[in-house]
């Protein structure tokens, strides 16, 4: 039970669901007023929020 509360309160999770919203939103409305450019900047930023929150994680357990 601990590891689904660990999950639901992890950043990373909740970026990579909010990535994974706004792509399904995209390919099942094409017409959604979100440009592809946008679309891909957004999903890198969601990708870089993530590596850096694991960077931080991963420094935290090293350092005690």
């Amino acid at each position: 039970m601990n590891k689904w509360k660990m999950l639901l309160v992890s950043r990373k999770f909740w970026a990579a669901v909010v990535g994974l919203v706004v792509i399904l939103i995209k390919n099942w409305q094409p017409d959604f007023p979100i440009e592809p450019e946008l679309l891909s900047n957004m999903i890198a930023v969601i990708v870089a929020y993530i590596m850096g929150v694991a960077v931080e994680d991963g420094l935290r357990s090293v350092r005690g």
